[in-house]
């Protein structure tokens, strides 16, 4: 929860409003697990472990990805079991425990039963600044597991185990500041899972990681990226209308020139096709204005490479180019993604020319676009890699081919 809500919870257990607000800083600023509440009262902090990490050196630094394990068999909502970040104050002399979980809003949605336990990845990507200031974007997973079914991603492969919760989204930023000491400028929710399948949880994550008691990343330094689930989108759109939201980052997976193709790699755009994925891209708040849509478009070998898809892909994007806007500025950024195999992977890595190449088709056609570097493909932690090989050999979660209504199954 915010500190708001926290100092809240605290004072109706007799807490003063500014020992709890103190106990909050030291939690997200100094990475404390503990603080004293006064009166004998404390609040302790509990943090899933991480139990593996795999490293790859690039230019810029270490690219290292993480990975945290949450028990199975609990409530993903965060009544029992373990999460990532959880503080728990003692109340009474009886010591009767409250359990203040930062964050709180999440929807219920269905768990895997069958597994002992979950883990959840993140990735730590190195930067270099103008300057020569080395900080980190970090890419965090909103779901084990993903249902969207998307054929070029790993994690797809796995279906959806469960969602995550605020605290356990949120708990990825504490691990990675604190446990491994990254500077921490970015986030993306790129890793694990579809953000806007679990809408509620993100939403209120970000709550948190931009409360100026805690986290206090900068909302323009975080971006949502969407496969294009049209019901989600909706909802952040509204979030997006309240006060600080305006400069929330928003990406959108298009992968794809036409529906045909889309519709062959991405099951979610049988539900939403293009056409009416462009209609509601059109309809975020702010588009364009506070920052560009990006538009993410995964180049696949002999699916998606040819000029006349350049071509296609160019008249798409029509009206988030200078040609297609009213005054004549770029409202979106195509970001050219190089594909990373998935294990088992039916597609190799398109060779560098064939990159290059498209770029300068969709280029010379009006697009504003660039090109994403790879990193961290050699370690399984690029763009559309994470996910767990063992988890892939149990049942399958089958995808939904139809938008849902919030917290309902799937």
């Amino acid at each position: 929860m915010t500190s708001l809500g926290y100092v809240r919870r605290a004072g109706e257990c007799g807490v003063a409003a500014d020992m709890a607000k103190k106990a909050y800083r030291r939690f997200f600023r100094e990475g404390a697990r503990e603080a004293s509440l006064g009166r004998g009262r404390a609040v302790c902090a509990q943090v899933a472990p991480i139990v593996r990490e795999e490293e790859e050196q690039t230019p810029e630094g270490e690219i290292r990805k993480f990975v945290q394990r949450l028990e199975g068999n609990t409530d993903p909502t965060g009544a029992t079991g373990q999460s990532p970040v959880r503080m728990v104050a003692d109340c009474s002399t009886t010591r009767t425990a409250r359990h203040w979980t930062l964050s709180s809003g999440t929807q219920r949605r269905p768990v895997a039963r069958d597994m002992p336990h979950f883990d959840i990845e993140s990735v730590l990507i190195p930067m270099v600044g103008r300057q020569g200031l080395k900080s980190h974007t970090l890419c965090v997973s909103s779901q084990v597991g993903c249902a969207m079914g998307c054929g070029f991603c790993e994690t797809a492969q796995m279906g959806l185990l469960r969602s995550l919760t605020p605290a356990e989204i949120v708990g990825q930023w504490w691990a990675a500041t604190h446990e491994r000491q990254a500077k921490i400028k970015n986030i993306v929710f790129m890793g694990m899972g579809e953000p806007l399948d679990n809408v509620e949880a993100v939403i209120r994550a970000i709550e948190v990681l931009t409360d100026h008691n805690g986290p206090a990343v900068p909302m323009s330094n975080i971006m949502v990226s969407t496969v294009g689930k049209a019901d989600g989108l909706r909802r952040l759109c509204a979030q997006m209308g309240e006060p600080g939201w305006h400069k929330l980052g928003i990406a959108v997976s298009i992968n794809a020139p036409n529906d045909a193709i889309r519709s062959q790699i991405m099951p979610i755009n049988r539900a939403t096709p293009m056409a009416e994925l462009r209609e509601a891209i059109c309809e975020i708040p702010h588009v364009g204005t506070h920052r560009k849509i990006c538009f993410g478009y995964v180049l696949i070998p002999g699916v998606n490479d040819a000029e006349a898809h350049a071509a296609e892909l160019a008249d798409y994007l029509r009206p988030f180019t200078r040609d297609g806007s009213p005054d004549g500025s770029h409202k979106g950024m195509l970001n050219l993604i190089p594909y990373n195999p998935r294990r088992d992977s039916p597609w190799p890595a398109p060779e560098e020319e064939a990159v290059e190449r498209f770029l300068g088709w969709v280029r010379e056609r009006g697009v504003y676009a660039k090109r994403r570097r790879t990193k961290g493909r050699d370690t399984m932690a690029a763009c559309g890699q994470l996910g767990s090989e063992a988890i892939r050999k149990r049942r399958f979660v089958g995808v939904r081919l139809t938008d849902s209504p919030a917290g309902s199954g799937g």
